[in-house]
This record gives C-alpha cells, structure tokens and sequence, in this order.
C-alpha cells in the first residue's frame, strides 16, 4: 500500500496558516527548496506537519502517516529534515523527543528557532510561540551559548476554555 497521510487522523481544529498552504504543489515546492528529493514518505510527514499546529513526536507522526510507516523511515525522513531546516527539535520535559515545522521566509535555510515554546498541562501538547519575544539572557564573561530552550506551562486557550 502506498505511503500516505490518513485523513481521519487528523482531529477537527480550527486551520493554521500551515494547512493552508499544505498543497501537494507546496510540498514539492518546499522540499526541493531544502535540497530534498521528493518522496512519498517525505511528503507525507511534510503534510502531518503542516496539517498540526503543534509539536509532534515520531510516535505521533506513525499515527498520523496511514500504513506504510515504519519506524527506520520516519527516523530517517526526521534526520533529513533536521539537517535541512525544514523542523526544529522542540523542549519537552517529558523525555519524548518532539519536533515542529520551522516557519520559512522564501529561502530555504532562513528560520526562526529562537521562540518561546508552550506545554499545555491539560492536553500535553506543545506549541510554538513564534511571536513571543525571546528575552535576550546575559552569561558571564567568557561564557558562550550554543542553544536556549524556553519552555512555558499552563493551559492552551482551548482547554482554558478561551478559543
């Protein structure tokens, strides 16, 4: 059976700019953008991306993508984009590794990693919050960051009872 995403998957949420733009043209499009060849597993996991609007783990992504998905590709399809800047790895303080979609201006490479990241402590997922400001934080001299992870708790809009 073909590799691909399963509709009924997906659970009803209001769309995300990412869904809206979810094309099978945009996904080719964003992927040879990033030096990746087009694939039916790396489109799939592409579309998964752009279809949640919060941070997925590869366990999320096997119950996304419909049969066909086994773990060794969805790893690898993972690593690739990593290596090209399609997703960024998000903080969880749970020990599952999760990752979400970089936002892209119209060159491949040019994201935005540096952006307060929100746990929802009802529904446990994570999302990116893009458009909080990123404090600027001040080591010591002779100190140099290499990465900083801002990790925020509370409740999401929707299970605060506010969307």
């Amino acid at each position: 059976m073909p590799f691909k995403l399963s509709d009924d998957s997906i659970p009803p949420q209001r769309p995300t700019q990412n869904q809206l733009t979810g094309t099978t043209a945009h996904i080719s499009q964003l992927l040879k953008t990033h030096g990746l060849r087009v694939t039916a597993p790396r489109s799939a996991v592409l579309k998964a991306f752009m279809g949640a609007d919060y941070a997925l783990s590869q366990p999320d992504l096997e119950s996304k993508v419909a049969e066909g998905a086994d773990r060794v590709t969805l790893y690898r399809v993972l690593q690739s984009f990593l290596e090209k800047g399609l997703i960024h790895p998000v903080p969880d303080d749970g020990g599952t590794s999760r990752f979400a979609l970089c936002r892209h201006d119209t060159q491949a490479h040019v994201h935005q990693d540096a952006h307060v990241h929100f746990k929802c402590a009802a529904c446990g997922q994570t999302q990116c919050l893009p458009d909080v400001s990123f404090p600027d934080i001040a080591v010591p001299e002779g100190y140099r960051v290499s990465s900083a992870d801002i990790l925020v708790h509370g409740q999401c809009a929707p299970c605060a009872g506010g969307a």
